[in-house]
């Protein structure tokens, strides 16, 4: 590994580290209602908010109504967006020279879910398919919402192991308010200064139209391109105002603005673990929680730049060892001005923390490459989404419970809580659905011929594009491995469907655990107690995770990834 590549890891693990305490301490007193430094501007339109909305910021909910209002928000936004996508024409800022990509109503409906749920699957082009006013009151605000929606549900959760014989975890409604005015406006206005700053347009003049030197003409387009550009990877959301997404030099133009694309990313969902260990009182498990995270994301890390570095061995009389000439490395579909680094970097923060703002081509990478990024989408635990790969992250600790406490002949306990049979049958779904809603579509779409006609490479790889589309949609991260058409009534309704169902059930579910261990009694910690704030427990806890997901989903990597690679392997003995 070249010492530039080394350093930009250790900065960003470093930036990360050092501002989960203070972040996470912040997000603690906002959501527990304590003085910050901006309530004295956010606090009067909070109050005009709730005045406006007619909401009892007093009025604590149970986990049923508490869900009840996360799921009629996200539809409800669903068909506001679908309605703001179907009519674009109709609106301002639509230019019909440039916008030419007709909108179906499949695509629409894709489209719709996909931004409302924080997945943002794009099956189009954003330069010649979404108007300005598409972009910015559509998409930019379902970045938003639906981020500060993913945030208040992991809050929630958190409340439901803090608090003891309660039927309650608090008002939506307040943690959604909060999570906009407190957070996510504020980092959003800062990163987009700290973008535009970088060279990322920020601006509503018409698409420029240039003659190249060999009289060409070509199309320049432009737009509010830092504004969505900072709120996509803050709300762990990823659409790409442009079709390039990430590898698009509007909007990400130089390593720095890279580095701090990453780390909007991930500093969040990084930081509510501290938030977690503070609002239960156990500062010491919230920091397990994040070192777990820390050696599954550094792994995946080091194993990606590791076999891209290599490159491709197929390639014989390849010169690629990295040199003062030439940054080495399989360098195909990767942007020279980020090298193997930077695209490492991307590669995995996107996938593991449920963000497809991706600035290379995965389907390039190396076949063991391209598969940390499955691993990442299909774990979803590793940071996550924001809020909701806590949750994920959580599913796995309380399994982990689980086994050790049958292993020790106990009754598992987790913070103090029992955890029974009620609580394992929802934590058992919330972790089947995952797979069943990759799997399944998957099989149906290499095998009807609909699916197949969408697939322009055929064989394995053909089949991780595939599988790599509905595990982005199951996972809500929006990243594509390539080479598969998309926008197609089958795709566009199959990967919508999937993004519903795994968003939506395995929250649900979280809820019912959060409203069950909140309405028990915390029981006296004793001699016997499974201590689950130790390394030892720690190493138990990363183990569940590899275990279990091999045992879920290796059986179909093999078939894709695994089988590519051997089928490499077995082409060099020739």
């Amino acid at each position: 590994m070249n010492l530039y590549s080394l350093l930009q890891y250790l900065l960003f693990l470093a930036i990360i580290t050092a501002l989960v305490k203070p972040l996470g301490g912040y997000m603690e007193r906002v959501f527990s209602g304590k003085r910050t430094m901006l309530d004295r501007l956010c606090l009067p339109v909070e109050r005009l908010v709730y005045r406006a909305a007619g909401v009892d910021p007093a009025r604590q909910m149970t986990f049923v109504e508490y869900a009840a209002c996360f799921v009629l928000f996200g539809l409800s936004s669903t068909l506001a967006l679908y309605a703001i996508v179907r009519f674009e024409k109709f609106l301002p800022w639509f230019y019909s020279a440039y916008h030419t990509t007709p909108v179906s109503p499949d695509l629409a409906m894709n489209v719709a879910v996909s931004f409302s749920t924080t997945t943002t699957w794009q099956a189009y082009s954003g330069e010649t398919t979404m108007s300005y006013f598409s972009q910015m009151v559509g998409l930019c605000s379902q970045n938003f919402l639906a981020g500060a929606a993913g945030l208040a549900v992991g809050v929630a959760f958190i409340r439901g192991l803090a608090r003891e014989v309660s039927s309650t975890l608090g008002n939506f409604w307040v943690d959604l308010t909060r999570a906009l005015l407190w957070i996510l406006l504020p980092a959003a206005l800062l990163g987009a200064l700290l973008l535009a700053w970088q060279g990322v347009p920020m601006n509503f003049h018409p698409y420029a139209v240039a003659t190249t030197v060999e009289g060409v003409k070509q199309v320049i387009p432009q737009g509010p391109v830092a504004a969505l550009e900072i709120v996509k990877n803050l709300g762990t959301n990823g659409g790409g105002f442009f079709n390039a997404n990430g590898a698009h030099p509007y909007e990400n133009p130089t390593p720095l603005s890279n580095l701090l694309e990453m780390l909007a990313v991930a500093l969040l969902p990084a930081a509510l673990t501290n938030t977690f260990g503070r609002m239960v009182g156990q500062p010491r498990q919230g920091w397990l929680f994040y070192w777990v995270m820390v050696l599954l994301f550094a792994g995946g890390l080091l194993l990606v730049h590791h076999l891209e570095q290599r490159g491709n061995p197929l390639l014989r009389g390849v010169d690629f060892p990295r040199n003062s000439a030439q940054s080495g490395g399989n360098m195909e579909g990767k942007e020279v001005r980020f090298g193997i680094g930077g695209t490492t970097l991307t590669a995995v923060v996107t996938s593991n923390a449920a963000t497809g703002s991706t600035n290379a081509m995965d389907d390039s990478f190396t076949p063991l490459g391209g598969l940390v990024p499955f691993v990442g989408m299909m774990l979803q635990c590793v940071y996550g989404g924001k809020g909701v790969g806590f949750l994920n992250a959580l599913v796995y600790g309380i399994i982990a419970v689980f086994v050790a406490g049958l292993m020790v002949g106990r009754t598992p306990e987790f913070l103090g809580k029992k955890i029974e049979k009620p609580e394992i049958i929802l934590v058992s779904l919330t972790l089947l659905i995952h797979p069943l809603v990759i799997l399944a579509p998957t099989a149906w779409s290499v095998a009807a011929p609909y699916g197949v006609a969408a697939m322009n490479n055929v064989g394995t790889h053909g089949y991780s594009e595939v599988l790599y589309a509905f595990a982005s949609a199951a996972a809500n991260n929006g990243s594509a491995f390539a080479g598969l058409n998309a926008n197609t009534p089958w795709y566009n309704l199959a990967t919508a469907l999937v993004i519903l169902i795994g968003r939506y059930p395995p929250i649900i579910f979280m809820m019912a655990v959060a409203g069950s261990v909140a309405a028990k009694p915390t029981t006296p910690v004793t001699v016997g107690t499974l201590r689950t704030d130790t390394g030892l427990f720690g190493a138990f806890w990363f183990g569940v995770i590899l275990v279990v997901g091999a045992l879920t989903f290796v059986p179909a990597l093999v078939l894709g990834p695994i089988a590519e690679y051997f089928a490499m392997k077995s082409q060099l003995l020739f």
